[in-house]
């Protein structure tokens, strides 16, 4: 699964690279959230930072590639049986600017796990946000999918580089 995903992304960055045109940027950004359903039974909290370079498709659209690091922080009640958990998001991701300085975006991809032995799942992200010059503000739901799930709710900051 983790090769044919792989082939994937790749395949999408070369799509991407020669039919897009000049006009791209790369983002850096940092996020933090709170777990949702069972997950936040035994984890507190997550926080991470994203990478992207995204290209300019044209009329506020753009699309991209992603990835980054999430580290899921477990609670003191578990700690003495369950470590953290850490996934890298490898996705696909879109930028539509629905008004001026407001946007609507997605990461679709797969997200793989840190842990030794662990297999990663379906990784999906939904974002609305506000723009204000070279700064984004989102909120965002941010899942991992395999035989159940693990959730949150994230607020995250990305800053536009090199425009």
């Amino acid at each position: 699964m983790r090769k044919l995903f792989l082939a994937g992304a790749f395949a999408l960055l070369g799509a991407v690279s020669v039919s897009a045109q000049a006009s791209g940027y790369p983002k850096l950004g940092f996020h933090v959230g709170l777990l949702t359903g069972d997950a936040a039974d035994v984890y507190s909290f997550n926080a991470g930072a994203d990478v992207a370079y995204l290209w300019n498709m044209g009329s506020g659209f753009d699309l991209g590639l992603t990835s980054g690091y999430s580290h899921y922080f477990v609670k003191s009640d578990y700690s003495d049986y369950v470590d953290g958990a850490g996934v890298i998001p490898i996705a696909a991701t879109a930028k539509y600017t629905v008004a001026p300085n407001f946007f609507l975006g997605a990461d679709l991809g797969y997200a793989l796990d840190t842990a030794k032995d662990s297999d990663g799942g379906f990784y999906y992200q939904p974002k609305v946000g506000y723009e204000s010059g070279n700064t984004e503000f989102y909120l965002a739901y941010k899942g991992i999918s395999n035989n159940g799930s693990i959730g949150s709710v994230n607020v995250g900051v990305a800053f536009k580089l090199g425009q």
